[in-house]
């Protein structure tokens, strides 16, 4: 039987919830995921597809139908397969975990805002917006799951949820010293349980510290900066053969500084 496809980005977040999903689920192999390359035009016969959007992860069904948004793409695959439910099961429970979920999106505004933030005079409001983040998630799984470390007994859809974000907040770390602020114990418990679950290892540190270098002056979504002819989310050279950059934000580093040689 066809598999579905799944179009995405491998180091881009909403991807990496559904890869985490169809790992608890024993299902990574039944999807043939598509790498799209997104420093160079996207493809008009997957533009079609989408009906012009560029938003990735995508999903084709062997029919052909098309599926959009992770959230979307994380609850149907779950649903497809009753085996090992990810999401809560009862009204509450699944309730309890929605509110959580949909806390998600301005968690994530606040930290990219942060990290792609080019003036030094907006940096403490951001980094307070940021912690102001840290504190609603703290105080939810205080009051909802003190003992955790997850928010019910297992990671579930709340935890594919915003463990991607985890991971690619290690920007922050490395380009603003920003982190969880100190006291909130229940949610570092949370983020380094969810971190470390053998279903969320996809994607590095150094593969994120990388990687994200261009959002860290402002461009995304494999944008070029001034200067640059080639965008820090190009292929090759692999990220893997390219020097770290430097903590915080000393100067805009060029292709070479990068490790980034094209032709």
């Amino acid at each position: 039987m066809t598999k579905p496809i799944l179009y995405h980005i491998p180091v881009c977040p909403f991807s990496q919830r559904v890869e985490i999903l169809l790992a608890l689920k024993g299902l990574r192999d039944s999807v043939d995921f598509r790498v799209v390359d997104i420093t160079r035009p996207r493809d008009p016969a997957l533009l079609a597809k989408t009906r012009g959007t560029t938003a990735l992860p995508v999903l084709e069904l062997a029919d052909g139908r098309i599926l959009k948004e992770s959230l979307v793409l994380l609850r149907y695959f779950d649903e497809l397969s009753q085996a090992m439910p990810v999401a809560r099961q009862t009204p509450y429970e699944r309730a309890v975990e929605n509110m959580l979920i949909a806390m998600e999106g301005d968690f994530t505004s606040a930290g990219y805002r942060l990290v792609m933030n080019q003036d030094p005079a907006r940096r403490e409001d951001l980094a307070s917006l940021m912690d102001g983040q840290y504190r609603k998630l703290d105080d939810f799984l205080t009051w909802h799951a003190p003992e955790g470390p997850y928010l019910f007994e297992r990671f579930g859809l709340a935890e594919c949820v915003f463990t991607p974000m985890f991971v690619r907040f290690w920007f922050l770390d490395h380009y603003e010293g920003h982190d969880i602020p100190a006291g909130l114990t229940r949610l570092r418990r949370w983020r380094e349980a969810c971190l470390a679950h053998p279903a969320a290892q996809q994607v590095s540190r150094e593969e994120v510290v990388k990687l994200y270098y261009d959002y860290a002056w402002g461009a995304g979504n494999g944008a070029l900066l001034p200067g640059r002819r080639l965008s820090s989310f190009v292929f090759e050279p692999h990220w893997r053969s390219r020097p770290w950059p430097p903590r915080g934000k000393l100067h805009p580093m060029g292709d070479a500084e990068l490790g980034l040689f094209g032709k």
